[in-house]
């Protein structure tokens, strides 16, 4: 099933960069551990015993994206292998750290072009075209 999102994903959405930093490595194993943690990038600087601005230019320079972006691509990823194991759009929402299943569709349309359930639905009809082999 991942292979057929994947498919239909362009390669930038699909990409995470994981930096061979590794207080980011850290990071990243622990926002994919924990991906509802909404820390912010004062208090995650801080955790890191880093300053904001010094933070910011490590994760960009190193994913070659801003640390917002960089969360917002590990949140769709998230998501995709969440919802096509059948979870809620609801239930991914709160795992992530959405207030309301609202605002986590508003971030997955801009981000994919169309709601998680439009996604879901496309990616069940082109799966279910393909031949087997």
């Amino acid at each position: 099933m991942l292979l057929d999102e994947l498919v239909q994903m362009s390669t930038e959405q699909m990409y995470l960069p994981i930096s061979t930093d590794s207080r980011l490595q850290h990071l990243a194993a622990s926002l994919l551990n924990d991906p509802g943690d909404r820390s912010t990038i004062d208090e995650l600087a801080a955790r890191y015993a880093m300053s904001v601005r010094t933070f910011a230019r490590l994760v960009l320079k190193e994913t070659g994206m801003t640390f917002g972006r960089w969360r917002q691509r590990l949140h769709i990823l998230v998501a995709l292998q969440r919802l096509t194991a059948g979870a809620s759009v609801q239930a991914v929402s709160l795992d992530l750290g959405y207030e309301t299943p609202s605002a986590f569709i508003t971030m997955f349309k801009k981000t994919m072009g169309k709601s998680p359930r439009r996604f879901l639905a496309e990616r069940s009809s082109f799966s279910s075209q393909q031949p087997f082999t």
